[in-house]
């Protein structure tokens, strides 16, 4: 890893009683820090970690894996030690941290072990940015409660790998919450206007509908608790959300019966006495049991955009919302609605007390009278932090500077509330997918994902008092990456003089690791990312369809593609072909450039094509893109015939 000099943020304040100067950079910003003399310095050293309780060998597992792999060549003579341990942090709350930093010790303390983690995030970020720890003292804590991202994999299948990485890099942000959205479909205007065949999707798997789990990508039951589970181990709770009565389809599509004409057929009717009971079994099936898949505290009901044209139907939609409310408290479990109260308005009472309510949509719901109704809210607004990739609304990525200048929790839409107001839970931003089958890959999403992450955890954590400014914060948080062996958004370059069917390429700086080793990507993904540029002489032998060039767990690139035999690749179900193919003992020098817009193929210094943005128009007559880009795969060499010399990989 390269090395780089540690950032400090010179402030003029006083925080929590302590003189602050030369304040270390973290993303979120610490709430506060104390100078003292020296440093502690991690260049070649052994350090031992030590787990003062039981319960925190986890974190102490992964910061010896963290330290590992961010480490150069050890010195047992030079020994120093990190301790971990549990200690009451009074009225700061139970994520509230503190570190001492010495010469040749570091004490990291919290009142539990996500606490712990909180802080082994904070000094692995200082350590990312020099191997030299400035000694000091700090106290840290967060001004909100959740902060969080949720995450539509219902109308794009994200696989589990990405969804672990995702979460060890919000828990080196201290993101402590990840919502993920199951079920859900696309919009039939681009499905010819047909709700037949408009896509839909249930991500999880299930025994008592088989027929009901996606085909075309899914979660097995022991996959996603285990998922939950060592989630936590990392400070990150998994909300799942199961969204009834509207975005439905797989439901209809599944038993067609439930569905609701009037409305359209992505609504259940709640007119049906079937539609309650099957409700019901498809959540207990997720509940019940001494090991039940949804092993977390909370669960998501949904209860979005169900149609309020006829009030006979409002009081049925609030009575169902009413009814899941309290049968996920019988399990235990805390209720997670959207905000829908204010345009599903009605007499029909719904639980308030300990409900986690989503506020999206002031006009869905109306934020001071769901506070006055006594919801816990969380602030995620539309018009501010939701992104729907290349769709032409909302954003493509977020406005970080806007968000950073103007925006915490306690704005919802245009209402601001006092800040740290008890009944604001947290705030979050989310990636919907909703034009389902438009080409966008893992990579564009983590591309969109990552810098709103950074800033959401800021605002977030250290809502307030800000002293940094934007420009400076945001020249400095791109000096912090994903996490220890976390690559995705493929910082990596290299040059190879000669490429062999089976090379195993990648990024060689990370070493390999035990196959015992808990928490953490081991391997890392294997992959350039935006902006790119792929070079490498060729002289062409006859290649078979489907000739791979290189390959990652996520990507193909071909030199004969299956189906044409023509340059080409596939990731996330879709195959992508330039209109060029190979001659037979022709040498020639071949070019990829990559961006989040396009990929281009060059041949001997003349571009051929570029695929970019393919416009296409919905039934509505309005357009929308198919995407048609490449994070370019290195993890290894696939099989072809040609002869490949001069490889390399670039960032632009």
């Amino acid at each position: 890893m390269m090395r780089r000099t540690l950032l400090f943020v010179a402030l003029a304040i006083m925080a929590g009683g302590l003189a602050v100067a030369q304040v270390p950079f973290t993303v979120p910003q610490l709430q506060s820090w104390k100078a003292s003399d020296g440093v502690f310095d991690s260049e070649g050293r052994e350090i031992v970690v030590v787990a003062k309780n039981m319960v925190l060998e986890d974190a102490a597992g992964y910061l010896r894996y963290s330290m590992r792999l961010m480490r150069g060549v050890k010195d047992e003579k030079r020994a120093a030690r990190i301790v971990l341990k549990l200690q009451d942090m009074g009225k700061a709350g139970n994520e509230a941290y503190r570190i001492g930093i010495k010469p040749s010790c570091i004490t990291v303390s919290g009142g539990t072990p996500q606490a712990v983690m909180w802080g082994i995030q904070t000094l692995l970020q200082m350590r990312e940015q020099d191997r030299r720890l400035p000694c000091g003292y700090i106290q840290d804590r967060p001004d909100y409660r959740l902060r969080g991202f949720m995450i539509d994999v219902a109308r794009k299948f994200v696989p589990m790998d990405y969804l672990k990485n995702l979460v060890r890099t919000m828990s080196y942000y201290k993101m402590n919450c990840l919502q993920v959205h199951l079920n859900d479909n696309g919009f039939k205007k681009y499905f010819h206007d047909n709700w037949d065949e408009t896509y839909s999707a249930f991500r999880l798997e299930s025994e008592r509908f088989p027929e009901l789990t996606a085909r075309d990508g899914h979660y097995g039951k022991e996959e996603f608790r285990d998922f939950v589970r060592e989630s936590a181990k990392l400070g990150v709770e998994i909300i799942p959300e199961i969204d009834v009565p509207a975005h439905s389809l797989a439901f209809t599509h599944f038993r067609r019966g439930l569905g609701c004409e009037e409305f359209g057929v992505d609504h259940l009717d709640l007119t049906n006495p079937e539609v309650v009971p099957f409700i019901d079994s498809l959540f207990t099936e997720y509940l019940q049991g001494p090991e039940p898949v949804f092993c977390g505290p909370r669960v998501h009901i949904g209860t979005d955009e169900y149609s309020n044209k006829r009030q006979e139907v409002v009081e049925l939609f609030l009575g169902l919302t009413d009814h899941l409310i309290r049968l996920v408290e019988s399990y235990g479990k805390q209720a997670v609605v959207w905000g829908s109260l204010t345009h599903a308005k009605g007499n029909t009472p719904v639980k308030s007390k300990n409900v986690l309510m989503g506020v999206w949509n002031n006009g869905f719901a109306n934020p001071k009278d769901m506070k006055e109704a006594g919801y816990q809210l969380v602030s995620i607004p539309d018009g501010l932090v939701y992104i729907v990739p290349a769709a032409g609304y909302y954003y493509d990525y977020l406005n970080d500077r806007y968000l950073y200048e103007r925006w915490t929790p306690a704005l919802i839409g245009d209402v601001r509330f006092k800040e740290k107001d008890p009944q604001i839970e947290g705030g979050m931003f989310a990636v919907w997918n909703d034009v389902c089958g438009n080409g966008i890959s893992v990579g564009d999403i983590h591309h969109r994902t990552f810098p709103a992450l950074q800033v959401i955890a800021q605002k977030c954590w250290h809502a307030v008092n800000d002293t940094v400014g934007y420009e400076k914060w945001n020249v400095a948080r791109k000096a912090i990456g994903e996490g220890p062996g976390m690559n995705e958004l493929g910082r990596t370059e290299m040059s190879i003089p000669a490429l062999s069917p089976a090379t195993v390429l990648g990024n060689r700086s990370i070493p390999a690791l035990s196959p015992a080793t808990v928490l953490g990507n081991r391997q890392g993904l294997r992959q350039i990312g935006y902006d790119y540029q792929i070079d490498f002489d060729i002289t062409w032998a006859q290649e078979r369809h489907g000739a791979v060039l290189t390959k990652s767990r996520r990507a193909k690139f071909y030199l004969a593609d299956p189906i044409r035999g023509m340059l080409g690749f596939s990731r996330d179900g879709y195959l992508f072909t330039f209109k060029y193919s190979g001659r037979p003992g022709r040498s020639e020098h071949i070019t990829i450039k990559g961006t989040n817009r396009y990929t281009q193929l060059l041949v001997n210094g003349k571009v051929v094509e570029t695929l970019g943005y393919d416009e296409r128009l919905a039934a509505d007559k309005k357009p929308y893109n198919i995407v048609r880009t490449l994070v370019f795969p290195l993890e290894e060499s696939g099989s072809f015939r040609s002869r490949i010399t001069n490889f390399s990989a670039k960032k632009l």
